[in-house]
This record gives C-alpha cells, structure tokens and sequence, in this order.
C-alpha cells in the first residue's frame, strides 16, 4: 500500500511498485519517530518548499562529492506543501519520501508530527522533517 498522499509524476506501474516497497521499508523503520500525514497536492499547486535534485546528482554522490540539495532539518506546517523535482537518472530518498529518477513529489502536510530519515542528497545522510499545527 502506498502511503496516503504520495504522488509522483512521469512513472511506469513496475517504477511505482518498487516506489512503494520502498515507502513501507521506511515506514518500517522509523525508529518510533512519529510520522506526519501528507495528501496530494495538484502539480499547479504553489510549493511553499521547492527543491530539485539535478542531473548527475548520483554521479556526484558516487565520486565522493557531499550535496547540500535540502537542509538538514525541515520545519514546516500543516497545510504547507513540498515540491521535491527529481532530474537526476537515479531515485533518491528524501526522509519519508522516495523520489524516482526523472519524477516530481507533490505533497501537502496535512497533520503535525517528525520523521528522522535517510537522505542521499545531504551531506550527513540524514533529514529531519518536523512539521507543526
């Protein structure tokens, strides 16, 4: 089952099959960190959070070479909504959301909580995602 809220753009049924097994291996590992709701949000929504993830990012990350692509640390509201524009060849998680390659995620916060997870475009390896009333 795919988590409520997740949306992704430009993907085959095989891409977002494997995007939800994904999704439920880190709703598996969440450490008890609470997790947030998020909803759909319309590819013409405005993003209050905007971040993309350049082509070649993967190369990069193979050579060695740390990205800052999104903070360490997201604090946001509910009712705030996240763009995260993946151009690179290769998927990348983003805390609770795995972007494939040459996709957009659009999501709504729709509820308070945090999630502490995974990034592969930060040079710690991890993104905190706290989200407030």
């Amino acid at each position: 089952m795919i988590r409520p809220g997740f949306r992704v753009t430009g993907k085959t049924a095989r891409e977002l099959a494997a995007s939800a097994a994904i999704l439920l291996a880190i709703a598996g590992c969440s450490n008890g960190t609470e997790i947030f709701d998020v909803e759909d949000a319309s590819e013409t929504a405005v993003a209050d959070w905007d971040f993309t993830i350049p082509l070649g990012a993967g190369e990069a990350l193979d050579a060695g070479s740390p990205l800052e692509i999104l903070p360490a640390r997201l604090e946001a509201s509910v009712g705030e909504t996240i763009r995260i524009v993946n151009e690179d060849d290769r998927g990348h998680l983003v805390g609770p959301f795995f972007v494939p390659a040459q996709s957009t995620l659009n999501q709504t916060f729709s509820s308070p909580g945090e999630f502490i997870g995974e990034c592969t475009v930060h040079p710690s390896g991890e993104i905190r995602v706290l989200i407030s009333a």
